[in-house]
């Protein structure tokens, strides 16, 4: 970098050189000029017959002033853009980095520093409760230091700058980002609104066994809103962002099982983040590595289906051959032999309104869960379908 920087300010160097000599070259022969004709002008000779000498002389000073001007504009203008680029540097912040009011930075250091109660792990990290001196729970994920040790500056920066970016989205089915602090080791701390209900995942896990009851109406809205805060991500927020790793998991529920989208973005910011989604990554995904918007559509249709079957895509039951291999697989079987009904959790049939409810919603996952990207309709398609289901 050094070597660079050093390369840069001799090129600038030379480049400003150059300047100068031409703006003297310019300076002394309009001067040489103006003398030229002062003399003549003093001396009793009559000026000569013929005037193109003088003509090309005058264009040629005019041709030789505009040149300068040209490059003397130009060498402003460069200044100005490398000044502006200057300012424009985002400075690498030290210590925890505040976008709530309710956190200082001291009271969240000593909140770190204690022992936290531990909610989870993963391969990437830990999820910790901790409470604030003013009462405020909060929910801090420790993600692990990169695998090559601590990134470059260069990295560092667009990190800071991304979270910096989720830090400003606002939307009701979004987790938002209140701090985070850098860990000396090279790892991060993200902290987030402690969410008491935990993610989708432990939900229905409890559905499964037996210690929770989830009707339909309760999981056909934690449907639309985590569609309403794809369609917040794909067509509101400019540019386009995409969530990269959209599970059960990285849903989280609050006490009134409204979702809130976690961890958006983290996957592609951090490359060694698990991405073992456990079935819910689309195909393109490992055939091409292609990742887009259809691809999180393809996501969202493995967790309706989860939440019209109540059953895990790593179950057992889809490695058998009558399944198809998979949970989509399963419901397009199901859906074309017009027995998509047998799919459906049987702890959630009900009333005949709800049962034709499901299954529309059934055609809705399959749809979501074909193998090209193009037959899949768009997040802001999906609102629109699934509302017409039912009032929200």
């Amino acid at each position: 970098m050094e070597k660079r920087r050093y390369t840069l300010s001799f090129c600038n160097n030379k480049l400003f050189a150059l300047l100068l000599v031409l703006v003297s070259f310019c300076f002394h022969h309009a001067t040489a000029n103006c003398r030229e004709k002062t003399t003549k002008h003093i001396s009793s000779q009559p000026p000569p017959p013929k005037y193109q000498n003088e003509l090309r002389r005058i264009l040629l000073s005019i041709a030789l002033g505009a040149l300068a001007g040209f490059l003397g504009a130009l060498l402003f203008a460069l200044i100005v853009r490398s000044f502006v680029r200057y300012l424009n540097r985002t400075p690498l912040l030290k210590g925890p980095v505040i976008f709530s009011p309710k956190i200082s930075p001291k009271t969240l250091q000593v909140a770190l520093a204690s022992e936290n109660q531990l909610l989870g792990s993963s391969p990437n990290g830990k999820y910790y409760r901790t409470v604030l001196d003013n009462g405020l729970i909060i929910a801090v994920k420790r993600l692990e230091p990169f695998e090559s040790g601590s990134p470059e500056k260069s990295v560092k920066r667009k990190i800071q700058q991304e979270l910096e970016t989720h830090a400003s989205l606002r939307h009701r089915n979004l987790m938002s980002l209140r701090a985070y602090v850098r860990e000396p080791g090279g790892g991060l701390s993200l902290v987030y609104d402690y969410v008491p209900t935990g993610s989708l995942e432990d939900v229905m896990h409890r559905v499964r066994d037996n210690q929770l009851q989830l009707g339909w109406e309760v999981r056909l809205r934690i449907a639309v809103g985590v569609v309403k805060g794809l369609q917040y991500l794909h067509f509101e927020c400019d540019p386009q962002i995409l969530h990269y790793n959209l599970k059960p998991t990285n849903v989280m529920l609050d006490a009134e099982f409204e979702p809130r989208l976690a961890d958006c973005g983290l996957a592609k910011l951090m490359p060694n983040l698990d991405r073992a989604t456990s079935g819910y990554s689309a195909p393109e995904c490992f055939r091409n590595c292609r990742y887009t918007d259809k691809s999180e559509v393809f996501s969202f249709g493995m967790i309706l289906g989860v939440l019209l079957t109540g059953r895990d895509p790593s179950d057992p039951f889809f490695r058998e051959p009558a399944s198809g291999g998979s949970l989509g697989q399963w419901l397009r079987h199901l859906q074309q032999a017009g027995e998509a009904r047998e799919a459906l959790d049987t702890s959630i049939l009900g009333e005949e309104g709800e049962e034709d409810e499901m299954l529309m919603a059934v055609r809705i996952a399959v749809v979501c869960l074909s193998d090209f990207p193009a037959d899949r309709p768009s997040s802001d398609e999906l609102v629109h379908m699934l509302t017409q289901l039912h009032s929200f």
